[in-house]
Order: structure tokens, then sequence, then C-alpha cells
């Protein structure tokens, strides 16, 4: 226990050096998947609000560029999220969770300079779910997304994993489906997904999940 309390404040200090230096540009991957629907319609996603979609996982994989002056070319990083309300930050629902605290998974292959970039790319990029970070990880990543036909695959070793495919007709329920809320973090090209599975299996959060068969997943890109 003390020895990980120290990874997180070693890691949390190298990223707050990095945070003073200018970014490149940097573009890849994102991948993301919840605990409720996003895309939904008006009754279901009224159903869920306040009761679920307490959780959600967000992967980013680095196809190329430097961010706080460190090359992340190949190199992924995830966030794993626990709130006590619907992360729902915008969209036609709004609700401001009092508590979102996440662990932070790098990927193995970066240095520890290279780990407090993507710290410091996460947090700016997702700034409302990163104010407690309870644990950080290592773990080899891979991300692949295929945008065309919604078929996308995250894995952080054994701790978290999305796996999804693309929306096809039998996926509209009520037929006033539309994206309810927006992807958790900033990206481009966004668009829903249907999640097959997303699951943690980590220290941190005093809890794990898996959810399978949901509407609630988002493929993106990203450039800054």
């Amino acid at each position: 226990m003390m020895g990980s309390r120290l990874l997180v404040a070693g890691v949390l200090g190298l990223g707050l050096a990095a945070s003073t230096v200018s970014a490149a540009e940097i573009t890849g991957e994102y991948l993301e998947a919840r605990t409720c629907d996003v895309y939904t319609g008006p009754c279901f996603a009224n159903g869920e609000i306040g009761l679920t979609g307490h959780e959600a996982v967000l992967a980013w994989k680095v196809d190329e560029g430097t961010w706080a002056g460190q090359n992340l070319t190949g190199l992924g990083v995830a966030l794993i999220v626990k709130s006590d309300q619907t992360l729902a930050f915008g969209g036609s629902f709004y609700v401001e969770p009092e508590r979102v605290e996440s662990v932070v998974v790098f990927d193995n292959k970066a240095t520890a300079a290279q780990q407090a970039a993507l710290l410091d790319f996460v947090k700016e990029h997702a700034p409302k779910l990163t104010r407690e970070i309870k644990r950080v990880e290592r773990a080899p990543i891979s991300l692949t997304n295929d945008h065309l036909s919604g078929k996308g695959l995250f894995v952080a070793g054994k701790l978290a994993k999305i796996e999804t495919r693309g929306m096809k007709k039998g996926d509209c329920v009520c037929t006033n489906e539309a994206v309810f809320y927006p992807p958790l973090a900033t990206v481009e090209n966004s668009h829903p997904a249907y999640t097959l599975e997303m699951a943690f299996d980590g220290k941190g959060l005093d809890r794990n999940w898996q959810t399978i068969n949901k509407r609630s997943a988002f493929q993106a890109t990203f450039a800054y």
C-alpha cells in the first residue's frame, strides 16, 4: 500500500513539472464506454439518470506526436472512473457529481518521463475526471478502432477492456434515439458504438464491474 502511494505521489509530481512545457502536435485514437446508454431515447435516459452510469473507462492511443516535450508515439493510456452520480457533464441531462475518483493506467512501455507527459495529457483533456486520482498502474495497452464498422478493442492487461461493434437497426428500440451525452474527454470525430463488453478488474476504486450489450460507447480521434 505504501509503495502504491509513493508511486502515485511520484507520478503526480512529475506531471506537475511536465505541465509547464508547451505541447506539440499529437494525434491518435480514442475509445470510451460507460455503464449507462449514451445513444438512447429520452424515456430510457430518464430511467437511468442518477441510477446508472457512475462508472466509465476511457482510453487513448497515440498514433504520432509529442506532448509536454516527450515523444509519445505508439503509447497508450487509460482512465478508469467511478463517480457518486451519473457521469453526465453535457447533453440533454446535466449532472455535477460531488465526487469523482479515478485510476490511471500507463502503457508499460512508457518511461517515467513519458508517464508524466501522459498524465498531463489526460488531465488536460479530462479535467473533471482527474481531480482525485487514487492509484496509478502499468500494463500492456492496445487499442484499435475501425470507424467504418464501429469495431473497437481496447485492452490494458488484465485490468480493463472495451470491445465494441457498430450500431445496427435493431439497436433502436423507441425509434427516437439520439446521442444523449457527449464524450467525457475532449476529442474529435466522435460517434456512438455498441458496447459488447466493458470491464474493470483492478484496485483503487473499491469497485470492479463488467457491462455487456449496451449502447454506451464512443469511438473518436484526437489531434491537438
